[in-house]
């Protein structure tokens, strides 16, 4: 009897020769190369540093593309991205101490978000770890415990011999799911020394599935088959797990209501007789949601966001499907499955019920003119045009990356994603300075098709360097910078909690003249000629700036009363 344990995989006579002769003058970094290559990436992001030179020499006798950015956080931003188009996890490369550091709030969101970043940093030498203080330069006693509470697992290789199955288990931890960024460090003397170690010709590039417990999935089953009034809340997990086709037919199946949350748009078609799109930050829609009696939620911890603040208190059964175990039952009480999304709704479309109920879409009709009516009484028109100006000038099948701005927190209610992995933003750790860099990410992912970055002009200085990169590389990207004189946002939340403003204003520069000195074409608009000018610059190839001077104010929150 053959085992699956028994199997071994022979090299092929190419990979044979390879490890029996192998070229001249390899190092250390090369075997990080050779493995990246062999488990099938195809592009790297990151910035060189002394420690990491060993790396960078070593892409120069690789097929891997290198795509440099000017701050390590905006490189991380932008391995993020390429991450959420390709469903890859994209390595980053980066040197010791200061540039490490600087990429965490990067890896922050990746990992609040579920991206895969490969993280591959270089160490102090070997002689320097474990926490003495020899005085190397970017040494840190512990550089490692920066990144544990952060990331999904660190792996520190202390000899060449490591490399390979270091950033292999790296690597599938990234994409196993839920997704998320990983941690590699390498000392510069291991990455600098010679190797006698044969050329890494291939890798187990297979992540672990997480499929549903059976019995969970037919309890959870049952509860929505004989459901009166079930409603199903999307979250980011339907979008990573490309789960979206099957949550479709799921609540068709059921005749259920489905909202999607912040990371989840485009989850569930936005205009579908049973979308409740993703007013979550709504009252009627909480409203709708507790009223429930049997709640699905796939992909999603209910955390603030998606629970209007924690005001959501469900009445009716919760059945939460999550593949993240810290997040499942987190904030609710829950008949809790700890799976893929993908397979867990895949295992409930092989085992519902189907349920007719001619009153759904009549009670979504409802709830979306509530909510309407609701908006339509704070005068807020010139937001709405604006954001309507953006849907517009869109292409359809084009992605688009938000900052933390007041237009973002517009779209994460109001903006149509016209499918899932269109809409992304940095709602995950909430940091300033992520659209640019990723959507530079995406434009190198996917060049066929423009990529839309939107920052507010706070946001916009934090990655305003990598103006350069864009020009550098021709990256199809047009940044939308919406000025309102300083950090729009907090400036009114702080006016509505204590009657005025403090440290929200800021002396800007000129952004159209500024994205013009670094050879990148900039234009003025206004909300009357933002459709027209936006839908040019996408249409025209490299990259593009459009400024928006406008003061924009939120919607009235209903979670306060």
């Amino acid at each position: 009897m053959t085992h699956d344990h028994d199997l071994v995989l022979r090299p092929t006579p190419a990979q044979t020769e390879a490890a029996l002769n192998p070229p001249p003058g390899r190092t250390g970094g090369d075997l990080v190369v050779e493995t990246l290559a062999g488990l099938g990436a195809t592009t790297v992001f990151g910035l060189p540093g002394q420690h990491a030179l060993g790396m960078f020499d070593a892409l120069r006798r690789s097929d891997l593309r290198y795509i440099g950015l000017r701050v390590e956080n905006n490189a991380g931003f932008a391995a993020d991205a390429y991450g959420r188009i390709t469903g890859e996890a994209a390595p980053l490369l980066l040197s010791t101490g200061p540039g490490a550091l600087t990429s965490l709030a990067a890896l922050q969101e990746a990992a609040a978000a579920s991206a895969p970043v490969l993280a591959i940093s270089s160490q102090v030498p070997t002689a320097g770890l474990g926490g003495g203080r020899h005085g190397y330069l970017h040494e840190l006693p512990d550089q490692a415990a920066s990144f544990r509470g952060v990331v999904k697992s660190v792996h520190t290789v202390r000899a060449q011999s490591q490399i390979p199955s270091a950033i292999e288990a790296a690597w599938k931890s990234a994409l196993s799911a839920p997704h998320g960024p990983v941690w590699v460090e390498i000392p510069q003397d291991v990455l600098l020394a010679r190797t006698a170690i044969p050329v890494v010709t291939g890798g187990d590039a297979f992540p672990e599935e997480l499929p549903p417990r059976p019995e969970l999935t037919a309890v959870a089953a049952d509860l929505l088959s004989k459901a009166a009034r079930p409603a199903i809340i999307a979250g980011g997990g339907v979008v990573r797990a490309d789960a979206s086709k099957k949550l479709r037919r799921l609540a068709e199946t059921l005749q259920a209501p489905v909202v999607t949350t912040p990371g989840g748009k485009g989850a569930f078609p936005w205009t579908h007789p049973l979308s409740l799109q993703s007013w979550i930050e709504d009252r009627h829609t909480t409203d709708f949601l507790e009223d429930a009696d049997v709640l699905l939620v796939v992909g999603s911890g209910l955390g603030e966001l998606s629970s209007n603040y924690h005001t959501f208190q469900p009445r009716g059964r919760v059945i939460q499907i999550e593949a993240d175990l810290g997040k499942l039952e987190s904030n609710h009480p829950a008949l809790g499955i700890h799976a893929d999304a993908r397979l867990a709704v895949q295992a409930l479309l092989e085992t519902v019920s189907e349920r007719e109920d001619p009153t759904a879409p009549q009670r979504v009709r409802a709830l979306l003119a509530k909510v309407a009516e609701r908006i339509a009484a704070q005068e807020l028109t010139l937001e709405q045009e604006v954001l309507a100006s953006v849907r517009k000038a869109l292409p359809t099948d084009s992605p688009s990356f938000w900052d933390m701005t007041i237009l973002a927190y517009w779209a994460w209610s109001a903006f149509d994603a016209k499918g899932p992995n269109h809409m992304h933003s940095a709602q995950g750790a909430g940091g300033l300075g992520y659209a640019f860099p990723a959507a530079l990410g995406a434009a190198v992912a996917d060049p066929t098709r423009p990529v839309l970055a939107v920052s507010g002009d706070g946001g916009a200085l934090y990655s305003i360097a990598e103006l350069a990169t864009a020009r550098q590389y021709g990256l199809n990207v047009t940044w939308l910078i919406v000025d309102d004189g300083g950090y729009g946002i907090l400036r009114e939340y702080m006016t509505d909690a204590f009657g005025e403003a403090t440290a929200t204003e800021l002396t800007r520069p000129d952004y159209v003249a500024l994205a013009e000195s670094f050879g990148v074409p900039g234009v003025r608009t206004t909300p009357e000629t933002l459709e027209q000018d936006l839908a040019k610059q996408l249409a025209s190839p490299g990259p593009s700036v459009v400024l928006l001077p406008a003061v924009l104010r939120m919607f009235a929150p209903t979670h306060l009363g």
